[in-house]
Parts: structure tokens; sequence; C-alpha cells
């Protein structure tokens, strides 16, 4: 009888152990790994709906509008006369949408 009556408080202790590494995956999960998602989605959502005219910002800090898109590249102007290549994930933030879609 007393085996008996260890064997379960042998088990309560394991769990009791156990709890601060299931809770301190769960604060990484709700704190980290959850938001760091939700912003994944988000910029590819943005990235998705890019489209001719509208005024972005890249990565590097250089502003400029769409002139033309592809799947992969987004060709800026950046003043009347220069235009730069830049790969489609190198856009930072959209400034402002073109008012017309084309």
């Amino acid at each position: 009888m007393l085996f008996e009556a260890g064997a379960g408080t042998g088990g309560m202790g394991t769990l009791v152990s156990l709890a601060p590494f299931v809770i301190m995956i769960a604060v990484f999960y709700f704190f980290l790994i959850r938001p760091q998602q939700k912003r994944q989605k988000a910029r590819n959502l943005m990235l998705s709906q890019l489209k001719k005219g509208d005024k972005v910002v890249t990565i590097g800090g250089l502003h400029g509008t769409i002139m033309e898109l592809t799947d992969d590249t987004v060709v800026l102007r950046v003043n009347d006369v220069t235009k730069l290549t830049f790969d489609r994930s190198a856009i930072n933030t959209v400034s402002s949408s073109s008012p017309s879609a084309d």
C-alpha cells in the first residue's frame, strides 16, 4: 500500500515540474510566434495588392512610384528620368495608393 501511494505523488510531481516549461512554450507562442505570423500575412497581402501608380518606400528607404510590375520585380520611378528595378520583396511600405486602378 505504501508503494501505491508513492507512485501517485510521483506522477503529480512530474506534472508540476513540467508545468513551467509548458507555460514558457505558451508564452513564446502567444507573444512571439503568433504576432510574427500575423505581420508576415499582412506583409504578403500588401505585396500582393501592389499596383501601378502606388507610391512606395523600399527597405533601403528609397521613395518612388511604381511604373511596372511583374510577379518578382517592381520598376520604380524615382524622379522624372530615373527608373530603378527592385525585387517585389524589397518594398517595405505603401505610402499612398493611386486613385485609379490600371
